[in-house]
């Protein structure tokens, strides 16, 4: 199994998400542990499906 791009890091107060590729950290910092964002990101990578996806657990931290 190939090493993912894109992986899920426990932060103080919550979960924020790591780009291997690039050695940084991608998107917003979520309360909660983003599953269907990284299995997005990580498999067909619709970027429809991750801004929706993307918006849904930003609102989660309101």
């Amino acid at each position: 199994m190939s090493r993912r791009r894109y992986v899920a890091r426990g932060v103080p107060g919550g979960y924020r998400i790591w780009d291997n590729r690039r050695h940084g950290w991608w998107g917003d910092h979520y309360e909660l542990c983003p599953d269907d964002l990284l299995k997005e990101l990580n498999g067909a990578a619709d970027q429809k499906r991750i801004t929706e996806l993307m918006r849904r657990y930003r609102a989660a931290k309101r």
